[in-house]
């Protein structure tokens, strides 16, 4: 944890700063991935953007390999020798994570039923579980449809993790931790929420599957 963090300050030094809850905001999720749970990230624009790149290097390979299991791969072959082979040579290992802001038909029916703010609220009511992790990704700290969905996530038992601009947010009084990146214009500030996520994806990969 502690080489992938020193890199990205090496790269990034004004992430400094942020070096103290970069690494409070890993303990939440390795806990929450060692304990079964799950990751549900939001955000708006960019942001949206932000949380499917996110999902993308947590339930697939980044950096390192991850073959599967060789118990799973047994199974697997088990079943079906022929589909099984193929499934247990080319399956990666995955840290389970959804996007809230991918499910077009579910969003527009919400939205066009209900109160449009309350959209990845709703979403939490449906995927959350105690001890999931919520990551709510904002450049302002303010953007109502994710305070909606951290609150909603608090009262259901998750983590919260806001991932935030410098300025004081409405965010960081609902999250256990809020990373805020030392800037203040939104292209600045999204330009280094992608080297901090990266950096908790690479520290988790690391963790879980660099030994297997």
């Amino acid at each position: 944890m502690e080489e992938q963090l020193n890199i990205l300050i090496e790269r990034y030094p004004k992430l400094a700063v942020c070096k103290e809850d970069i690494k409070k905001a890993y303990g939440l999720l390795e806990a929450a991935y060692s304990n079964g749970r799950k990751l549900l990230v939001c955000g708006n624009g960019g942001s949206a953007s932000d949380s499917e790149h996110i999902v993308g290097e947590l339930m697939k390979e980044f950096k390192l390999k991850r073959k599967v299991y060789s118990d799973h791969a047994a199974v697997l072959k088990e079943i079906d020798p022929e589909l099984g082979q193929t499934l247990a040579e080319h399956l990666q290992g995955a840290l389970p994570a959804i996007s809230l802001t991918g499910h077009s038909s579910l969003q527009t029916a919400y939205m066009n039923d209900a109160v449009p703010e309350l959209v990845f609220a709703q979403q939490v009511n449906g995927y959350g579980k105690p001890g999931d992790i919520f990551l709510g990704i904002s450049t302002s700290g303010n953007s109502k449809n994710v305070l909606y969905a951290a609150v909603n996530a608090k009262a259901k038992g998750l983590k919260v993790i806001g991932l935030t601009g410098a300025k004081d947010n409405k965010l960081m009084k609902y999250a256990d931790v809020c990373i805020r990146v030392p800037e203040t214009e939104t292209y600045k500030i999204q330009e280094l929420h992608l080297p901090v996520y990266h950096c908790l994806c690479l520290m988790l990969e690391e963790h879980f599957f660099g030994n297997k």
